[in-house]
């Protein structure tokens, strides 16, 4: 069935649905849903949704138009290409998109705002499927359409242009950049012409409205026309930046980069005269200069960013530049502009000053400059020299004394504490600190901290010494003991900030050793609660100077930082929190002599993470217990381990809801038991509760605390020195752990090999059904990846108990079979390393425990499971067997090779027809496993290497714990490995010739290779 856009009852049905849709009735709601998702499918549904968005009136509610307006764009996204996996299997008719595209254009006068953005991306999604193929004269008709005296009808289509770029923009490869040329051919002059002639009509009624405000009633395309102006701005925005790779690659100049530089410098030095008049008169026009001066100003961001050198033109760099610093520096424009609008001049001038095309002759490593002195291809020519062109423009505009007072204007005007800033630290001292230690470009501080830092780096000779002097002079200025918050002690703080951000560069000027005792120490002296503005900056401080910090004063500074772990405000003792942290990893707590501070950071700690509300908070507790626990380590950490586990133990219960925290604590916790080791069962009272807890599947967030829960299991199993039975008992919960997800199943395997190895008989006698769900599950689910790493505890567990574990473990097993024999593809590696292996398991099974192989092999259910796959089975399935590990034994490594030579020798003796028939493959594949396992272990001896000793001498990278201790001797004592298959090929022939008699036996060894019988008699002879 389709629907008809001209059938008005298709068209009202499709309305009734969508506002049933939104009814309260949860019954009426869930049908009319239902019955939207069916009508997706249908051909003509996307334009009977068009049909409900155009029309206007009575009605049509403007909320359904809105929710139709949303449904179409989503159902186009999803629709619009062909996709195998589209419900509607040819996707939207091309007849419909070409009424769609049509009826779109004619709909973007849209008088709704909500529903015309809709229209625009919806229109913008469309372009960016068919433009240039399907579409080709979209950008010509948007540009015709632009070209109208009707304001709402160019802002509405300087809309849909604008989004169509920036979706445009992301069409990566399929849409070149000659396409864009194209657009930029046909947009770029007329929308940079429209900004221009809209930037003159905004400027007359602003000049108007400055001395006549009450003519702002009569103008009511005003705000409008500014709409436009900004709407053209992105325009021009985009096709700049995306048009054109950046002139760094190319080194192309984009000239229409210092031809709207220029104009827009101009257009923000024309707007700003008016934000003082309007703030007074006009606020809603203060909000529009303002709004626009930012966005100006970003686009000059974004253009340096994109196009260095096409900005480095001297209209453009110097003159925009001496702007930003004169804004930043004049001290009448401190209150004058908005915040937002000196973050984006601070960042200018931090973008140029970090810019590398503008210092490619000062190539930084380090603190250190070094020129290049290597010869150029003429590219790199080209840009030393627009680099250098660059640099002096940079220069000229920033000599000594104004490098200087930029400086001293960041540090004594923008690094200071505001009144807000104080009342938000009052408020919430926590959350103020964690919001002060962003470094980010959204509020003016934290931006002028990272202008301050990279003017810094750009000339540290001149400005160390003139740093260091400010230090200086606050002691002047702000006396130790002082108690009031005065605009000295706001100064000291601004002073230390940049101390601490650039403290690498100072050393020749100042001494940290005597500055900590003569300034830093006494202003720690003073517990005054206003004093705390100063405290949290030292804290903060001695943590960015640890690594400048030697000898003696360590020690001093740890105490120091201890003793404010325990202030009276919270902020301080999170700086204190944080730089001990990075302190301890600096110094060392034992080259330091710390021990006698460790009981009192323990007790800080703990009350610290208890008083502490916010989740980062907590998670800075966390992180410097896990410091304490790493650097403590040993037996040492053994006085606290009751204490720490309390401590854990309380934070876990109160954390409940909070998901990110508990994973944080898992890891807290595996951390701690790490270190512990075989000291760890100290720990269980509260550990084995809390897996107790979460190995549970059924509890909250059990999925999205998966991942840390098998790891605190595993590093549990991994350091215990034995398994105690409440730790025996948790295995069956792997059974729920398995089938609800196996992303975490290398993990998983891991634990289970633990119980194999260190229990042993006794998780058969216990937990043998749960053993073998694990099992069934993984191999039944897993993909190649996951059962490679599953066979081998198979294979051990079948190595381990050949008569006890097959018939436990069948329904794995008789998987297996199938996986050897359908599997091994020389395109996809894993599947063919998956058959090998499984067959090497069945083949080990042959060898260990004959008889369950023969009865595995003729159960009624695996001969099922392959007609069920549409796999005929016409042979004897051991034949099959006997094919896969002759024809895959290249694929195997050398213990799997003789486990294939061991079943096939086996084999021999079995009067199965067909068998004999390919005794020369067999005897071909048993003699190359010979010869070649002589060959290497002349090699191991004459190189004293054995599997023990691999285990003994190895390095830090070995895993050396008691599994894989134990595994390593339960590989040493495997018989096939101790087997000898020329032994076992001698019996079997024997045999062999026993079964079949001599005449048979004779007539298939004449038909042989001769060179093959003779390397056979030579390896059965001469190998022992």
């Amino acid at each position: 069935m389709a629907l008809s856009v001209g059938d008005v009852s298709h068209v009202t049905a499709i309305y009734t649905i969508l506002v049933n849709s939104l009814s309260t009735d949860e019954a009426t709601r869930q049908t009319a849903e239902a019955l939207l998702a069916q009508c997706e499918t249908l051909q003509g549904f996307c334009s009977c949704l068009l049909a409900i968005v155009a029309s206007r009136g009575k009605a049509s509610r403007d909320d359904m138009r809105l929710f139709a307006a949303v449904h179409l764009k989503n159902c186009v996204t999803r629709y619009w290409l062909y996709s195998v996996n589209s419900p509607i299997k040819s996707g939207i008719k091309n007849e419909e998109k070409v009424y769609l595209r049509k009826s779109l254009l004619l709909n973007m006068q849209e008088e709704n705002d909500k529903i015309a953005l809709q229209l625009a991306t919806l229109i913008a999604k469309i372009v960016c499927f068919d433009y240039p193929k399907e579409w080709p004269d979209v950008f010509y008709v948007l540009a015709r359409q632009l070209q109208t005296s009707d304001v709402f009808t160019s802002h509405r289509v300087s809309t849909v242009l604008f989004r169509s770029l920036k979706e445009l923009s992301t069409k990566c490869p399929a849409f070149n950049q000659r396409n864009y040329y194209e657009i930029i051919a046909h947009l770029f002059d007329y929308i940079w012409s429209l900004w221009k002639n809209d930037a003159q009509i905004i400027l007359q009624y602003f000049s108007e409205l400055s001395q006549h405000s009450s003519i702002l009633g009569q103008s009511n395309d005003l705000m409008l026309i500014c709409e436009r102006w900004l709407v053209c701005l992105k325009i021009i925005r985009e096709l700049i930046c995306s048009g054109y790779a950046s002139d760094s690659t190319t080194m192309q100049e984009v000239c229409q980069v210092k031809q709207v530089c220029a104009v827009l410098l101009v257009a923000i030095q024309s707007i700003l005269p008016y934000y003082s008049i309007f703030k007074e008169r006009q606020y809603t026009l203060w909000g529009y200069a303002n709004r626009a001066c930012v966005k100006l100003m970003k686009v000059l961001n974004i253009f340096q960013n994109r196009h260095p050198y096409s900005f480095a033109h001297v209209n453009v760099l110097p003159v925009a530049v001496d702007f930003c610093l004169t804004v930043i520096t004049r001290p009448e424009h401190a209150d004058k502009f908005s915040e937002d609008f000196l973050v984006q001049c601070i960042f200018l001038v931090n973008l140029v000053l970090e810019c590398q095309e503008y210092n490619l002759r000062r190539m930084r490593i380090g603190h250190h400059v070094i020129i290049e002195t290597s010869e150029h291809t003429s590219l790199d020519q080209r840009k030393i020299k627009l680099s250098d062109a660059a640099r002096s423009m940079v220069v000229s505009v920033l000599p000594a004394d104004r490098i200087i007072l930029l400086c001293d204007v960041l540090i004594r005007r923008y690094l200071i504490y505001t009144e807000g800033d104080m009342n938000d630290w009052h408020a919430n001292p926590e959350s103020f600190h964690h919001g002060q230690n962003l470094l980010q470009y959204t509020e003016k501080r934290p931006c002028a901290e990272v202008l301050f830092i990279v003017l810094f780096d750009n000339y540290m000779e001149q400005l160390a010494p003139f740093v260091a002097s400010i230090i200086h002079q606050v002691k002047a200025v702000s006396p130790s003991l002082e108690t009031e918050i005065t605009a000295g002690m706001l100064l000291k703080d601004s002073a230390y900030t940049a101390a601490g951000h650039v403290f690498y560069g100072l050393s020749k000027y100042l001494s940290f050793d005597e500055w900590f005792r003569g300034y830093l120490f006494v202003d720690l002296s003073n517990g005054n609660p206003n004093m705390c503005i100063i405290r949290r900056r030292i804290a903060l401080l001695l943590g960015q100077c640890a690594s400048e910090i030697k000898g003696v004063v360590q020690k001093d500074v740890c105490v120091a930082l201890v003793g404010l772990l325990g202030d009276q405000d919270m902020a301080v003792r999170l700086a204190a929190c944080s730089s001990l942290c990075y302190a301890f990893r600096v110094f060392g707590i034992w080259e330091v002599d710390l021990f006698d501070c460790i009981p009192t950071c323990w007790e800080m700690c703990f009350k610290l993470a208890k008083d502490a509300q916010e989740f980062d908070s907590k998670m800075q507790v966390l992180s410097f217990i896990l410091v304490l626990i790493k650097y403590v380590g040993g037996n040492r950490i053994v006085p606290f381990i009751n204490k720490i586990s309390h401590f854990f133990q309380e934070i876990w219960e109160e954390s409940s809801g909070e998901c990110l925290l508990q994973i944080e604590l898992l890891d807290a916790i595996r951390t701690f038991i790490s270190f512990l080791g075989y000291n760890s069962p100290l720990c269980y009272g509260m550990v084995l509760p809390l897996l107790h807890y979460v190995l549970n599947v059924d509890n909250p967030n059990a999925l999205n605390l998966l991942e840390g829960t098998l790891l605190l299991f595993e590093a549990t199993l991994s350091n215990a020195p034995s398994i105690v039975p409440q730790l025996l008992d948790f295995f069956p919960y792997l059974v729920d752990i398995a089938n609800i997800s196996l992303d975490h199943l290398k993990i998983m395997i891991n634990i289970v090999e633990h119980y194999i190895v260190l229990v042993g008989s006794n998780l058969l006698q216990s937990h043998a059904a749960s053993l073998e769900s694990i099992l069934d599950t993984i191999v039944g689910n897993a993909n190649h990846k996951g059962l490679l790493t599953t066979l081998p505890t198979i294979d051990l567990l079948v190595q381990m108990f050949p008569q006890d574990v097959p018939p436990l473990i069948s329904g794995a097993l008789q998987k297996l079979v199938f996986i050897s024999l359908c599997g091994g593809n020389e395109h996809y590696p894993s599947r063919t390393a998956a058959c090998v292996t499984s067959g090497a398991i069945l083949a080990r099974l042959l060898v260990q425990n004959r008889d369950f192989l023969a009865q595995l092999l003729s159960e009624p259910t695996l001969v099922v499971s392959f007609q069920q796959a549409g796999i005929s089975v016409n042979q004897n399935l051991l034949l099959l067997l006997v094919d896969m590990w002759i024809n895959k034994v290249d694929d195997a490594d050398c213990m799997q090779k003789k486990e294939y030579a061991m079943a096939l020798s086996i084999v021999l003796t079995w009067n199965i027809p067909g068998i004999i028939e390919r005794l020369g493959d067999i005897l071909r594949l048993c003699t190359s496993v010979i010869i070649g396992a002589h060959k290497r272990t002349r090699d191991d001896s004459s190189n004293g290497v054995t599997v023990s000793s691999l285990f003994l001498n190895a390095g830090p990278g070995y895993s050396n714990t008691s599994k894989e201790s134990k595994k390593a001797q339960i590989r040493d004592l495997d018989p096939i490995r101790h087997a000898s298959l020329g032994d076992m090929l001698r019996e079997n022939l024997e045999a062999c010739v026993t079964l079949h008699g001599d005449v048979v036996f004779d007539a298939i060894i004449s038909r042989i290779d001769p060179v093959v019988i003779a390397q056979l008699q030579w390896a059965l002879k001469v190998i022992v």
